[in-house]
């Protein structure tokens, strides 16, 4: 799986990306796999750091927050990673705005727990919620998800 060409049409952009490990293809699928999210018009984004403009909002950003590894028992070695997926909004109530986007979210992850084969379960965990004061109301809405996976010993 590593070193696998994607070609990511986020809205017919069409990216092209050589992945250089399964963590970072696990990623980049979780970017496509949430690109027709409701209410973003595929602004997804993976591990964004400059702040959104006002017309970039909604928008969800996908990054790793921690990965571990152990090695099992079938000479392989298992990973388990964290992902936060955070949904950025600007409303005067942001959490009520960032709701049906969190829940299609959820719905799109868990509905294949595997990501195709490219992992071995995807597990919901803790939600957060972050009100900020901008040029107008804002806020972001965390929610880790858990997600293990296989590599050879010898891979990322």
């Amino acid at each position: 799986m590593a070193g696998e060409r994607l070609i990511l049409d986020f809205v017919q952009r069409n990216f092209e990306v050589w992945t250089v490990s399964t963590r970072e293809t696990i990623l980049a699928r979780i970017a496509l796999l949430l690109t027709p999210v409701v209410n973003v018009s595929g602004r997804v984004y993976r591990s964004r750091v400059e702040p959104l403009a006002r017309g970039e909002s909604p928008a969800i950003v996908v990054e790793p927050v921690s990965d571990s590894a152990s090695q099992d028992t079938l000479g392989t070695l298992q990973w388990t990673m964290t992902v936060r997926v955070a949904v950025i909004v600007r409303a005067a109530t942001p959490d009520q705005v960032a709701d049906p986007i969190v829940l299609d979210i959820h719905n799109k992850l868990l509905a294949d727990t595997t990501l195709g084969g490219y992992v071995t379960d995807i597990v919901p965990g803790t939600t957060s919620w972050e009100m900020l004061e901008a040029d107008q109301p804002a806020g972001v809405v965390s929610v880790e998800y858990t997600v293990t996976y296989r590599t050879a010993l010898n891979t990322l």
